[in-house]
């Protein structure tokens, strides 16, 4: 496997670390992605996103020749695509990207090459991309293989994970499962599950589903609990010491392009039978206007208690802690609604980003300075034992 040459399509938050990590494992890597300047940077040696450990994994790869990257894809032996699956309308599931991947690598396939979907896809994508790369390619039906292998890792410790974290890989037919599972062996630690194409799509849509129902019921409670004078936390904690009982910790919602998005793809594919994953999806959406509420009505009281508008500080800005990343974040959706708030100064807090298209950000000194009400939205460790006088918001768990 290791004399293959890999194309991963798609250089963003699993493209990349995958790309670079595969190149210090020994493979020859081709990365490709439609943005130019990300293209540019990369074969700089050099990173676009925030990460651990992935700026010295890609200057690494990139000088030793291994890892390098276009903006348009070239034969090789294996076809990884990673790119995103977002919405289109109502949270319909949009695979136009997969397909554009697809089709611009068809081109390039030859007999017996290996198409891998690692992006987060609905039931039966894995599937369309054969389909699609055989319209195209009609002589090479039957002659190349095709399986999905959703990722699993979490921002913040994507390149640990890749190699630690059990896979799921799934093929259109047996001879592509059990070759997927033979790559994957060869750098991951962890155990490569095999099964079929759908099922492995099927596993991540449920994993990331299930996470999102125990957070809204975390979620709730903490709302629950404000209504009664309750401290959602405390509760937490002496719950928590029943044997069988894991409640998670409430915030600002939930974000990312895993939680937040995945069990929608299992809504619009079965709406009739979804009923606890769309409530859930409800709560956790449901969340993030509460805290939009709980902030306003503290700059209510505040204006009606010193006769002046306040200043706002709002910390935090990504989907969850100590990372860059804002795709689907809570916090972020926070920050655009109380900053349209007219009269009100307002103060975004983010230390993993240096510009904001919309929101100028600011240091975190110079906000607990002049701000009036704090209001925490990100557990990030740079908030972790905030000593201050001013009105406290805490929706994020740090005090």
């Amino acid at each position: 496997m290791k004399n293959k040459k890999v194309c991963i399509i798609g250089l963003g938050y699993i493209g990349l670390p995958t790309a670079s990590y595969l190149a210090n494992r020994g493979y020859d890597v081709y990365g490709v992605d439609v943005n130019a300047s990300v293209v540019e940077t990369i074969n700089k040696g050099e990173i676009h996103i925030v990460e651990p450990e992935l700026d010295a994994f890609v200057k690494s790869a990139v000088f030793s020749g291994r890892l390098k990257a276009g903006t348009v894809p070239k034969t090789a032996d294996i076809f990884i695509i990673a790119v995103p699956t977002p919405f289109q309308g109502e949270y319909i599931p949009d695979i136009s990207y997969v397909i554009s991947a697809t089709e611009s690598i068809a081109p390039f396939a030859k007999e017996g090459d290996l198409i891998i979907l690692e992006s987060t896809s609905p039931v039966g994508t894995t599937e369309k991309v054969r389909d699609t790369i055989t319209a195209i390619r009609p002589e090479l039906k039957g002659k190349l293989f095709f399986s999905h292998a959703p990722e699993r890792v979490l921002p913040g410790r994507i390149i640990q994970e890749l190699s630690e974290n059990d896979r799921i890989v799934g093929g259109v037919d047996n001879a592509s499962t059990m070759l997927t599972k033979i790559f994957y062996e060869t750098f991951v630690n962890g155990k490569v599950l095999a099964t079929d194409a759908k099922t492995a799509e099927m596993s991540k849509l449920v994993e990331n589903s299930y996470r999102d129902v125990n957070i809204a019921f975390a979620n709730e409670l903490s709302m629950i609990c404000d209504t009664m004078g309750i401290d959602v936390r405390e509760l937490i904690r002496l719950a928590n010491h029943h044997p069988r009982v894991n409640i998670l910790s409430p915030g600002t919602g939930v974000g990312g392009h895993c939680i937040a998005v995945d069990p929608y793809f299992i809504i619009h594919s079965d709406p009739v039978n979804s009923r606890i994953i769309r409530t859930a999806r409800e709560i956790n959406r449901h969340k993030t206007e509460w805290v939009v509420e709980k902030i306003r009505q503290g700059i209510v009281n505040f204006r009606t208690e010193h006769k002046r508008e306040p200043s706002v500080a709002l910390l935090g800005l990504a989907f969850k802690p100590d990372i860059d990343d804002l795709r689907e974040s809570p916090a972020l959706q926070v920050a655009m609604a109380i900053a349209g708030n007219s009269g009100v100064g307002v103060m975004a807090v983010e230390p993993n980003i240096r510009t904001h298209a919309l929101l100028p950000i600011t240091e975190l000194g110079d906000a607990l300075k002049t701000a009036d009400i704090i209001a925490i939205l990100v557990a990030h460790r740079q908030f972790k034992g905030l000593k201050t006088d001013r009105i406290v918001l805490d929706f994020a768990g740090i005090e």
